[in-house]
């Protein structure tokens, strides 16, 4: 506790460096808070180790992921890409109530927005390089009182078919990504009900939609959005908190809900397709004494019943790496899904993994970060939920792949990006696929 306070002290000690900051050119604007933010990085790193050797519990300092946002963006604007619930609390309006208790006069919503416009040209064959709008994205936060909390997440994606049929397709789908309200005893114990990212991923549990949050102009296909290797969505319960343990700062999620639908690529929003809920189970920890480290794996397990009527068991296991400080950036993941069809005696087992690199360059104002990424996917003909028979062929629902991203993030200013990649992919019996990808995206 007197660390933190001292904490505090020394940040209200640079508040007058902020008021000339704010009076100055944009240049020396900017030499200030980088200033700022180093004295900041160095305190936080000496008050993790001061805990870590008295054993005084604190729980680790969560950071916008530098992947995100240039050097300046903490200053900036609050990031909302390590967005687990327990993390998007707003401050509510309060009042004096009965007693002198305190009540809430109404909710204060926050919002916050996100864009992205793509460029894309590949030698696929039968591929056209041309523009493309990525997805409108809202972010939404609001306190129902002192320990209530509400977020939601709303998506518009461009449509390939807008315009055609009976009556015509809109331009846009329209989807609600997450809505979790969360209930907070204390920092060991939240509950919380809605639709979430499921949260058996390190990727998925931590950027969100809006690709400006992310290194890369794309995630790693394993959990891409719309993907059916991994249950991307989850509709139903979790319990979440934070333990200290003698500096590991450990923390567990366990959640209850439908999983999948019929449609694997699907979460089951309407209900569940059967009486078996999908149940997950998490841990993770972020080491006081390694500042930005992180590691830890999950479980899933669910019963699939397919529009046919076969069922089939699964099981994932999940475990992840991470040094999120930006330079360097260090990530790694592995997922194992297991299926088995009820009444059948095949298992299968399909892999997926990736690694990615990335490093902020201290020249040119810490603007641009290159990187680097490889990812693979194997899926067994033996897995009869990721592959179908169309006319006495095998064809994969989930396709198997090998492949590479090399890119550069150059931050044009606090809240906005732009990606170059170079991706090269290989799928079996296919030929392989250069592309060049061009995006810039936004936060608002």
């Amino acid at each position: 506790m007197r660390y933190s306070l001292a904490f505090l002290c020394l940040l209200l000690q640079s508040m007058p460096a902020v008021s000339r900051a704010q009076a100055a050119t944009p240049a020396e604007s900017s030499e200030m808070v980088r200033a700022l933010l180093d004295r900041i990085d160095r305190l936080e790193k000496r008050v993790a180790e001061l805990e870590s050797r008295s054993g005084a519990p604190g729980a680790s300092t969560p950071t916008a992921p530098e992947a995100a946002a240039p050097v300046t963006q903490e200053a900036a604007k609050p990031n909302p890409a390590e967005a687990a619930p327990s993390q998007l609390v707003a401050e509510p309006q309060m009042t004096s109530g009965h007693a002198g208790m305190p009540q809430m006069t109404a909710p204060s919503p926050r919002i916050e927005g996100f864009s992205d416009i793509n460029f894309a040209a590949t030698d696929k064959h039968g591929s056209h390089s041309g523009f493309n709008e990525g997805q409108f994205v809202l972010h939404f936060n609001s306190a129902l009182s002192s320990k209530v909390n509400f977020m939601g997440e709303l998506s518009l994606t461009a449509r390939t078919d807008a315009g055609t049929g009976t009556p015509a397709a809109t331009g846009f789908n329209a989807e609600v990504e997450r809505a979790i309200i969360q209930f907070q005893q204390n920092d060991y114990f939240k509950v919380s009900f809605g639709r979430y990212h499921t949260p058996i991923n390190w990727w998925n549990m931590t950027f969100h939609h809006g690709q400006w949050l992310q290194t890369t102009a794309a995630r790693p296909e394993m959990v891409q959005f719309g993907g059916s290797f991994l249950p991307i969505h989850f509709v139903g319960t979790l319990v979440e908190g934070t333990l200290p343990a003698n500096g590991m700062n450990l923390n567990y999620n366990f959640g209850l809900g439908n999983g999948r639908s019929s449609v694997i690529s699907r979460a089951g929003d309407w209900g569940d397709i059967n009486n078996n809920k999908a149940w997950l189970a998490g841990l993770f920890s972020r080491p006081s004494g390694l500042y930005g480290f992180q590691f830890g794996g999950s479980v899933y397990r669910d019963e699939i019943t397919r529009a046919a009527g076969n069922q089939f068991r699964e099981w994932i296991q999940s475990a992840h790496v991470v040094w999120q400080k930006g330079d360097p950036e260090l990530i790694a993941e592995f997922s194992n899904v297991t299926h088995r069809e009820v009444g059948a005696m095949i298992q299968s087992n399909s892999q997926a993994w990736y690694v990615q690199a990335g490093y902020r360059l201290p020249w040119f104002e810490k603007l641009w970060k290159p990187y680097y990424r490889f990812e693979y996917i194997h899926i067994p003909g033996s897995d009869r939920l990721f592959n179908t028979i169309v006319e006495g062929k095998l064809v994969p629902v989930v396709p198997s792949l090998a492949g590479s991203t090399l890119g550069v993030r150059y931050d044009i200013s606090s809240f906005a990006a732009l990606k170059f990649e170079y991706r090269n992919q290989r799928r079996p019996g296919e030929p392989r696929v250069n592309g060049a990808f061009a995006q810039t995206s936004f936060t608002f």
